[in-house]
């Protein structure tokens, strides 16, 4: 990051809550947001996406109330849990009867444990901002040999104007556990609101996690989220990212994987309308050997929309008998939609299998031409097109509930069916 010159990140913070106690993890985020600056387009991993004017604008922590019959998924049956404005809701949360799974607030996760997890990562200003000030989140603890009975949903919803949403989260996914997060994002009356974001993880010897993440929240809102998972021997990660909602998203996920026979699965669904901007950064750092990573996004950019994405695998010196493929395919369906595509390999090891791509382009006009000589409108051809296209990316995420809630909402705000 650029050094301070005239302090615009504690002009940021400056009206922002302290708590009564300060832990460890609040005073280091605190301690070094005074050396750090807002990132601009010079910073490579910014290049793309210009932040200051929505960091010049001033934010409030405000707690409300909200109707969460409006965003409960029909069916899924889950632990519900519900944060207002990054304020967790006990109030409208629902836990249910299971034996797997041990839900605290954030501020009772052993510190000197977090510590040791993620020794030597890496902080950008916006997930240091949520450090310090965040107003609640949830630490998540995932049995040793359990099953979780029930996914568990994370329901975040912004209410209000001008208001910053900071709320932390940790899930420790114990030794031969198994469990499925939902993370949803939602806003009601919401201009010039920001959702700021941290989601970690920490998947032990033999565990499998599933996080399945659906952003909607409206395109008047800023959404930036950091999440950062630590991989032990033998264990399963598979994340499905869909975007559609905020007027700028930056969704930032760095998976390190510290042990041998690893599968990390990474999937991404972006569309863009109007006047968006998608940004999709991920890493996957294999530091061990005998591991393979999947990660396929697909972006659908209409109007003036902007997607980014840059993704990076890296392969450590000793990490041999890696299997890592990447790939980013889009379609613009118009000639103001723009991508930036950046896939990247980092690899140091000689004895690997690692490829990756990417595409940019249009409907193919021929399958077009072909819909509409068998009778089926030049609408009805484009949409079974596009479903053709993400359809693969949405049967990653297996919850049918989910599903036919992203189905529903798909068909209600595009016309696309699947």
């Amino acid at each position: 990051m650029e050094v301070v010159v005239d302090n615009k990140v504690l002009a940021f913070v400056a009206d922002f809550k302290k708590p009564e106690t300060i832990s460890d993890v609040r005073k280091q985020a605190m301690d070094a947001l005074s050396g750090m600056d807002f990132p601009t387009t010079r910073v490579e991993e910014w290049k793309y996406t210009r932040v200051a004017k929505y960091v010049k604008k001033k934010y409030k922590q405000v707690q409300a109330s909200a109707n969460v019959g409006e965003y409960t998924i029909a069916d899924l049956n889950a632990h519900q849990l519900v944060f207002v404005n990054g304020y967790y809701d006990e109030r409208l949360s629902t836990v249910l009867e299971d034996d797997a799974v041990s839900i605290h607030k954030i501020d009772d996760l052993n510190e000197e444990y977090y510590a040791d997890i993620v020794d030597g990562t890496s902080e950008n200003v916006f997930s240091l901002i949520n450090k310090a000030y965040q107003t609640g989140g949830v630490f998540i603890q995932i049995k040793k040999n359990k099953k979780a009975n029930h996914p568990i949903h994370l329901m975040h919803i912004l209410d209000g104007e001008e208001v910053i949403a900071n709320a932390r989260h940790f899930i420790q996914s114990e030794t031969g556990s198994k469990a499925e997060v939902v993370a949803t994002y939602h806003s009601k009356n919401s201009e010039n609101s920001f959702t700021n974001i941290v989601l970690e993880g920490h998947i032990e010897e033999n565990a499998s996690l599933t996080i399945n993440k659906f952003q909607t929240e409206a395109k008047n809102v800023l959404h930036i989220s950091n999440e950062l998972f630590i991989q032990d021997e033998s264990s399963n990660f598979l994340i499905n990212t869909i975007t559609t909602g905020a007027l700028l998203t930056r969704n930032g996920l760095d998976v390190i994987v510290e042990g041998e026979n690893c599968h990390t699965e990474m999937n991404g669904a972006y569309l863009g309308t109007e006047k968006q901007h998608i940004d999709n950064h991920t890493i996957i750092d294999q530091l061990y050997s005998h591991c393979t990573s999947s990660e396929a996004y697909k972006g659908v950019m209409d109007d003036k929309s902007v997607g980014v994405f840059n993704g990076k695998v890296i392969v450590r010196q000793d990490a041999q008998k890696i299997a890592a493929y990447q790939s980013n395919k889009n379609i613009l369906l118009s000639k103001t939609a723009s991508v930036n595509s950046k896939p990247e390999l980092e690899i140091y090891a000689d004895d690997v299998r690692c490829s990756h791509g990417s595409t940019i382009g249009e409907l193919d006009e021929e399958a077009m031409f072909y819909l509409q000589s068998r009778g089926i409108s030049a609408a009805s051809a484009r949409q079974l097109l596009i479903a053709a296209f993400i359809g693969d990316i949405l049967d990653k995420v297996q919850n049918e509930a989910l599903r036919a809630n992203i189905d529903k909402l798909f068909l209600e705000d595009f016309g696309w069916k699947f």
